[in-house]
């Protein structure tokens, strides 16, 4: 069994996936995006199998692709917004390299404005994203090793950060 080198975990928009590929890269890994999994896999988009299959069959399949990827891959995986939400997947994150892209409210509606590739997130942005996190920020927080905030920095900064996070005490610990 092979682990990975990071795992992101975070709300829609925080930039997850921008920043596996930069910390990939810098680590001379891979990077794997599990929302990019399912759509090769399933030829079809989120919003699509959302809207044809709903919610419940997504995190299903969600919570396979994810399971697969962290036992997998070796280089960062960026898990797909809700994967946390999934029992299993959390399950699965025990023990691993989990790292926490949180981010502000502002941040996030900025980078998705008018971006319809949100199924949750389609209408009444702001208080669909703040409910969302009031039930998800502790499934996040419950599985990090660390928190790194994205506010005000760019996928770079972000980066260093998560890559200084890999390397300090847990979450929870006196440094």
């Amino acid at each position: 069994m092979t682990s990975p080198l990071a795992v992101l975990v975070g709300p829609p928009g925080v930039g997850k996936t921008s920043v596996a590929r930069i910390l990939a890269d810098r680590t001379g890994t891979t990077a794997r995006d599990t929302d990019e999994d399912i759509v090769r896999i399933t030829g079809r988009s989120v919003v699509r199998i959302f809207a044809e299959q709903g919610e419940p069959h997504f995190r299903s399949l969600e919570h396979e692709v994810a399971a697969a990827a962290l036992r997998e891959h070796s280089g960062v995986v960026a898990l797909g917004g809700g994967a946390v939400v999934h029992p299993g997947t959390r399950a699965a994150l025990r023990g691993l390299p989990v790292v926490f892209l949180d981010a502000a409210l502002g941040d996030v509606r900025d980078r998705l404005r008018g971006n319809g590739s949100r199924p949750l997130l389609r209408e009444n942005f702001s208080e669909q994203w703040l409910e969302l996190m009031s039930v998800r920020r502790p499934l996040y927080l419950s599985v990090a090793r660390s928190v790194v905030s994205t506010h005000g920095r760019t996928p770079g900064q972000v980066a260093d950060a998560v890559l200084a996070a890999l390397t300090g005490p847990p979450v929870g610990t006196a440094s």
